[in-house]
């Protein structure tokens, strides 16, 4: 039984500052919390009702559970923690992964985002990422958090496969790439032919908030700019959308 306080406690790891204060966040369903389980990512308990449990008793015999401590809690308090309207019974709370030691000595393909605010393009772009073989995202302070729940579920468990790192100096960081022989590539509405580009041997791949492009200070450091042409009436291509179709190409 959860106390009053722990349940506020819970609830908080929905919201971005107390994530980073605390350093946890929050998983929900069965399938995310195994999938997070089996990135070994710390899980410090699993809060369950007593009706999922009995309901799924083969979940809770899974081996990767032995170690984890299970809290059984009301329906009612499922519901104050999820930030769902439909709670599917299970929710982990896991401890934030170190970030990896990023060496780019050893990297071909990076994806960096500017300002990419909505968590389910972030989610996507992060789930494409992972099935293109990216290891290594870097994003801008103004993008939606990797941890932020709907980014977790958007992702389809793929934010737990790659090193995702916020900067505040991101532009910095994307000179210190150039320094060390990466070349800057910048997806936009205007740009060269993406079917035509020959990708350089290292690259960064950017990809910019859909409303407003890539911002100047990113258009300055870029050698490249490629676009998908567009064949119909559509103003613009959805930025998860036009990722997926830019890093098939790119990482062929």
């Amino acid at each position: 039984m959860l106390s009053k306080n722990q349940i506020k406690y819970y609830s908080n790891l929905n919201q971005k500052k107390f994530r980073l204060i605390e350093q946890k966040f929050l998983v929900e369903g069965y399938k995310l919390i195994l999938e997070a389980l089996r990135s070994k990512i710390k899980c410090e308990v699993i809060l369950t009702t007593s009706s999922f449990r009995d309901n799924n008793p083969s979940f809770f015999k899974n081996k990767i559970l032995s170690n984890v401590p299970i809290e059984l809690i009301s329906h009612n308090d499922l519901e104050r923690i999820s930030d769902t309207q439909s709670p599917q019974g299970l929710i982990g709370v896991f401890e934030m992964p170190k970030h990896k030691v990023f060496d780019s000595s050893r990297e071909e393909l990076i994806v960096a985002l500017e300002s990419i605010s909505d968590p389910g393009n972030m989610g996507t772009i992060i789930r494409n990422c992972d099935w293109f073989g990216i290891n290594y995202v870097l994003t801008t302070i103004d993008c939606a958090e990797n941890f932020n729940p709907k980014v977790i579920r958007s992702s389809a468990g793929s934010v737990f496969h790659l090193s995702i790192t916020e900067y505040e100096n991101f532009y910095d960081e994307l000179k210190l790439l150039k320094q060390n022989n990466f070349k800057i590539i910048v997806a936009d509405i205007h740009g060269e032919n993406i079917y035509n580009f020959s990708k350089p041997e290292k690259a960064v791949l950017v990809f910019s908030n859909e409303a407003h492009g890539p911002s100047q200070e990113l258009s300055e450091l870029a050698d490249y700019i490629v676009t998908i042409p567009r064949k119909g009436k559509a103003e613009s291509l959805n930025v998860a959308s036009a990722s997926a179709i830019i890093l098939a190409l790119v990482s062929r």
